[in-house]
């Protein structure tokens, strides 16, 4: 195992069960014997699933981490050595986290499906075996991990009207298109939350943000909510930071934007803009980052915590501007 690797699993407190060979994935060793040990097992239909442990502060002893069936052993190292999955066990510790009241128990994780984005983990599916300690009874513990994404209200100012730009685009789990904010996956482990939204900004609608006006509004929230949104946690760890984007803008381009066809069609993005009135946002899509972000800028604006107007425009020709 390569020394990054090796340097993250003790940071975790990842001990691997250890069997005839003292390796974190005992079914894959260059002996002989075991190999031979191995293939007799298969040919019973006896093989013992990839596994290996972590230990983790609150839960009762080390945690079982099993992969589920036909999950590659590469798969595997990868999942248990991720940031999605490190992240999930560094909340379960948090001042909030699960196991912190010692009322529930972490028993055991099985690692269900991984999609890889290149070389790192893009998606994370697994299942957690927790139990309330009181009734003996399992918690819903099915994880879908995603990580942090971004999202930003684009609102352009025209003629004394207020545009938001939108992006409708294939959303296969619903297997329909769907009008929502411009948003994306945060793709390292470095939290630049305000440099990716500017750069998913400018791949989905072609316009160039000026920094100094992003507005984060999740920042506005009591610290104790981590300043983020959580869309569906019941299911999903995706945590969501939401920006406001305020710009002037004329007729012409708001014209030019208004079904424009952008994204990255080779990572397969079908992404058609939409331009609709501010006023009539709240009733023009079911978008959850974009009804929240509704109601951020409105609370936000009420109790005065936003600049007065914004100080950019969204013009054509312009270098220090927001551009298209």
């Amino acid at each position: 195992m390569a020394a990054g690797a090796v340097a993250r699993q003790c940071l975790l407190g990842f001990r691997p069960r250890r069997r005839a060979a003292p390796l974190p994935l005992p079914l894959l060793t260059p002996r002989a014997q075991s190999r031979r040990r191995v293939a007799r097992m298969a040919s019973l239909g006896h093989v013992p699933p990839l596994s290996t442990t972590v230990v983790v502060p609150g839960a009762e002893g080390p945690v079982s981490v099993v992969a589920a069936p036909g999950l590659t052993e590469a798969d595997f190292r990868s999942a248990v050595e991720s940031s999605l999955f490190r992240q999930w066990v560094k909340n379960l510790q948090a001042e909030k986290g699960i196991l912190t009241y010692g009322k529930l128990n972490l028993r055991k994780i099985l690692i269900q499906g991984v999609d890889m984005f290149g070389k790192r983990v893009g998606f994370l599916k697994f299942k957690a075996d927790i139990v309330d300690e009181e009734t003996k009874a399992k918690v819903p513990g099915i994880v879908f991990a995603r990580g942090p994404a971004v999202a930003v209200l684009i609102l352009l100012e025209s003629k004394g009207q207020t545009y938001a730009v939108l992006t409708e685009q294939v959303r296969v789990p619903v297997g329909k298109y769907i009008l929502e904010l411009p948003a994306g996956m945060l793709d390292d482990e470095k939290g630049d939350f305000v440099g990716t939204a500017v750069r998913e900004v400018e791949e989905e609608t072609g316009i160039k943000l000026n920094l100094d006006d992003m507005v984060d509004l999740t920042a506005l929230l009591n610290p104790d909510t981590e300043c983020k949104m959580f869309p569906s946690p019941g299911g999903c760890d995706e945590e969501i930071g939401l920006f406001l984007y305020r710009a002037h803008a004329d007729e012409d381009t708001i014209r030019a934007l208004q079904g424009k066809e952008t994204g990255l069609r080779d990572h397969g993005e079908l992404i058609k803009l939409r331009v609709v009135p501010y006023s009539q946002l709240w009733r023009s899509t079911a978008d959850a980052k974009a009804l929240s972000a509704i109601a951020l800028y409105e609370m936000a604006k009420k109790e005065g915590l936003l600049p007065s107007s914004p100080s950019s425009s969204c013009c054509r020709g312009s270098s220090s501007s927001a551009n298209l």
